[in-house]
């Protein structure tokens, strides 16, 4: 099973992941992001625009490599990698 690390301060909004390793089953990264929506409702949100598709600066990368698709989400995450999810912080 694929795994998931995100940035710290993600955790904090969602307690239930509580810095726990995530594994989820391997398929697209809108599958990988729909199971983690399941353990943690509301994730997504945190990471999607109305749309469906990756907020501006949000960034995923699979292992070494980030994602391509960012509007349908549909790059595959094979079973033994990890997606890595960065949300900048942005402001004044």
């Amino acid at each position: 099973m694929p795994k998931v690390a995100m940035t710290s301060h993600l955790y904090r909004f969602f307690p239930e992941l509580n810095h726990r390793q995530i594994e989820v089953p391997a398929g697209s990264v809108a599958e990988i992001l729909a199971a983690i929506d399941q353990i943690a409702a509301g994730f997504s949100d945190y990471i999607l625009d109305e749309h469906g598709a990756l907020r501006q600066h949000v960034k995923l990368c699979i292992n070494d490599t980030l994602v391509v698709d960012r509007k349908t989400l549909s790059d595959h995450v094979p079973e033994s990698s990890t997606l890595y999810i960065f949300q900048a912080l942005s402001g004044g």
